[in-house]
């Protein structure tokens, strides 16, 4: 097998390798085997064109275009020409199947499963595009090195969708292959510089001499680096997962008191549970409260805003108070309180990193490693403590301050208030110009929230609807004002940025709304229960809950007017409910026999709702993006390394026999060696002869004799082609750069040798060809340009 095939076969081995992180993720894993198929055709076909051969780009072309015709052949069969031309039928197909993919992997928890063709091509198409890239680099261009990058943005996709219990052993397999491939390479380009490099004869005392030292010294600094990959990421703290979805991976660091929580986005996991078409139990409650209306199970609170999107601010995290909890901020003592107990039991399906509880909690006796976070008064788990199948005991405080109160509320504490009414520039002027008008002739902050509330939940005209599509971006929460359709996301986001706008503290809420009374006196709450509210921050009571979400939830007591014919309902009364919102009664799934649900004649809420932030939910070029956008920044940095291992391929590549073929080679090579020895400082000097330049690279360089003699012999070669009256081949040029290169390298100091590899100065060669280019083209352009003479004035 020649050197290319070997490498060719080694990319492609070394991509699957990659691609086997993606297994957890969707179940079966059959997937890989159709992968492995398409990607071994596609390395086929370039391997052909490569013996042909064809040029680089055409390579690369018609590996793309086969590419194309096999995911055509695949997935849109049906809608290209004779099953295999694709068209805009077909590439309509993969735009729908693209589409699905990305509402498939919000809706389902891994693994997914592999029904979904959305899934499968996204899986399927990204290993192939990944194969290529990889292909592209290590055999087409003949640069392993650079091969690692697509193969990285691969893994780390992989690694962060995962669940994290096996993603070690599949960092070790993806690192595996990429070791393979340089080790390929290696080989390949060492056989190419003769036997010498291949092994050396012993000396007489039975050791070998330095020509096996590339050998070793690549074995030995791959080995070093795969260590320090597998090691290093022990050391760092692990992603976290979504709110609703499977756990993740803990979020402290260490067993301490310190460690932080990264900002997450919930708002996909609250959706799709709010579109089940089963409302599974998440959550059995049991209180001694007697007002369950108001048995709100918070999660998590979002307050940073940033224009698109609230999340979580990353914030610290502490070791579980001992004892009671610290008296929440801003709650003073003249605020009637009471304290209840609430019993919660998780499915043991449902695993939740943060736990939810009533707010504000004084206590929580509960099993496993748990973290404070004091801010939010949440408790989050530690490195995979979750909340699968747990029984937990939370005492809180239900806190019951009045209208009269909330509306004297002083001044919050200047920090408190910058921090929670930030807004970004590119919130749209309509909000606070909305906001401002519905709140016109509010006396305090109070009766501007309890106006803003009425506003979305009574006089504003607002729909609760799960099946509205409202776009992304910063102009969404003007959208939704003007549709006035949406569910408990839009309308939380909008009273809260609102709020913001009037200077009033205020954040969003993400958790459960009070679930379905049992006839056992415990409370089911089920995944249609998911809900958003805001709360608005008043000094003197803290964090108060506002319900802006019409049919959903109850609406607080200290927000209802006083006097007589209220349309606001009734905080005593469980919500009304609507077909849209079920969790407040038995869900239409409890009453659905057995056959219903085999004929799919249940009743089912909308399977295409999207949050304020998301439109339609996640754009199939999402992920796509964020992998290209990642490659882009990655690839910039090596730029001039790129371009010199490109332009070195090309000045020693392969050349002619004759007379003719020998001076543009031979000059090439020459000026390979030149810009070699610029790279380790060592300027050129165009005015000296070719030996002269020789000689100052090999005083310069401090070469041993080697790799000395192997510099002259290419001078010698420069002159002979530009002196001779018949210029003629001088074999073995090729092989005297590599000599001389590994001379200069040898004597060179470290930083040196790095500045050499990743900011070579010869690429400055770059800057001047687009500078003669510039100037070539100014004097075309001003050579094209019509003159016209000034008519003379004297006459003939």
């Amino acid at each position: 097998m020649s050197g290319r095939a070997r490498l060719a076969l080694c990319a492609w081995a070394a991509t699957l390798m990659a691609a086997c992180a993606l297994l957890p993720l969707v179940d079966p894993a059959t997937w890989i085997l159709q992968a492995a198929f398409l990607l071994a055709v596609q390395a086929g076909v370039g391997a052909a064109a490569r013996r042909v051969p064809l040029a680089r780009p055409l390579t690369i072309a018609a590996q793309a275009l086969v590419t194309l015709v096999l995911l055509t052949l695949v997935f849109a069969r049906q809608q290209a020409l004779a099953g295999l031309i694709p068209g805009p039928q077909a590439f309509q197909r993969f735009a729908d199947l693209l589409q699905q993919g990305g509402d498939d992997i919000a809706r389902y928890a891994i693994p997914a499963p592999l029904e979904s063709d959305g899934i499968r091509l996204m899986l399927v198409g990204g290993v192939l595009v990944i194969g290529l890239l990889v292909d592209t680099l290590a055999v087409t261009f003949r640069s392993a090195a650079p091969a690692g990058l697509p193969l990285l943005a691969l893994y780390s996709v992989a690694a962060g969708l995962s669940e994290g219990g096996t993603d070690w052993l599949w960092f070790l397999v993806a690192a595996a292959g990429y070791l393979m491939l340089l080790l390929a390479e290696g080989r390949d380009r060492l056989s190419q510089w003769g036997r010498v490099f291949g092994g050396t004869p012993r000396t007489p005392g039975g050791e070998q001499s330095g020509a096996v030292a590339p050998v070793r010294t690549g074995r030995r600094i791959g080995a070093f680096a795969l260590g320090v990959a597998l090691v290093v990421p022990l050391a760092l703290p692990a992603m976290n997962g979504g709110l609703l979805d499977s756990a993740r991976t803990g979020v402290g660091s260490g067993t301490g008191g310190g460690g932080t929580i990264s900002a997450v986005n919930p708002l996909v996991s609250l959706r799709d549970s709010l579109n089940v078409d089963e409302n599974r139990e998440v959550l059995s409650v049991d209180t001694d409260s007697s007002d369950l209306s108001n048995l709100y199970l918070r999660i998590v609170s979002l307050d940073d805003f940033d224009g698109t999107t609230w999340k979580p601010s990353k914030r610290n995290i502490t070791a579980v108070p001992d004892g009671r909890f610290p008296t929440p901020v801003g709650l003073g003592p003249d605020v009637k309180r009471a304290e209840t107990r609430t019993t919660v039991s998780a499915a043991d399906w449902y695993a939740q990193d943060w736990l939810p509880m009533p707010y504000p909690p004084s206590d929580v006796q509960v099993a496993g490693n748990w973290r404070y976070e004091p801010v939010g008064m949440t408790l989050v788990g530690d490195h995979g403590q979750n909340t699968r199948g747990l029984t937990y005991e939370v005492r809180s405080l239900d806190v019951r301050p009045t209208a009269d109160q909330l509306a004297a509320a002083p001044q919050p504490p200047s920090a408190l208030e910058r921090e929670y009414t930030e807004l970004p520039d590119s919130l749209p002027d309509v909000v606070s110009r909305t906001a401002r008008e519905v709140t016109a002739g509010a006396a305090n902050p109070y009766e501007q929230a309890v106006k803003l509330q009425e506003y979305f939940a009574v006089n504003g005209g607002f729909e609760y609807d799960t099946q509205v599509k409202v776009g992304s971006g910063s102009q969404a929460i003007a959208r939704f004002l003007a549709d006035k359709q949406g569910f408990c996301v839009h309308f939380s986001f909008a009273m809260a940025a609102m709020a913001r706008t009037l200077d009033i503290p205020a954040r969003v809420a993400v958790g459960f709304a009070p679930g379905s009374p049992q006839a056992d006196g415990t409370v089911s709450v089920g995944l249609r229960d998911a809900h958003a509210w805001p709360e608005v921050y008043f000094e003197g009571v803290g964090w108060t809950r506002f319900e802006p979400t019409p049919t959903r939830g109850s609406t607080p007591s200290y927000t209802l007017p006083e006097t007589p014919g209220s349309s606001v309902p009734d905080p005593g009364l469980p919500s009304r409910n609507t077909e849209t919102e079920p969790s407040a009664a038995p869900s239409a799934s409890e009453s659905c026999t057995a056959q219903d649900k085999k004929l799919d004649a249940c009743a089912s809420e909308s399977a295409a709702a999207a949050p304020v932030t998301g439109g339609d939910g996640p754009k199939w070029y999402v992920v796509p993006a964020w992998v290209l956008g990642g490659l882009a920044v990655l690839l910039v940095p090596l730029a001039p390394m790129l371009w010199r291992l490109r332009t070195r391929s090309v000045r020693l590549g392969a050349h002619g026999r004759t007379g003719a073929d020998a001076v543009p080679h031979t000059l090439a090579v020459w000026q390979e060696l030149t810009d070699t020895a610029w790279d380790f400082a060592i300027l050129p000097e165009e005015s000296q002869t070719p030996r002269m330049a020789a000689a100052r690279i090999v005083r310069l360089g401090r070469l041993e004799p080697t790799a000395a003699a192997a510099v002259h012999r290419v001078a010698d070669a420069v002159e002979q082609v530009l002196y001779a009256p018949r210029p003629r081949p001088t074999a073995g040029l090729t092989e005297d750069v590599h000599r001389a290169s590994a001379g200069l390298r040898a004597a060179a100091g470290r930083g040196t040798r790095l500045r050499a590899r990743f900011a070579p100065r010869s690429t400055v060669r770059v800057s001047w060809a687009v500078s003669a280019w510039w100037t070539g083209l100014k004097q075309r352009a001003a050579a094209a340009r019509p003159t016209f003479r000034k008519a003379s004035g004297q006459q003939g």
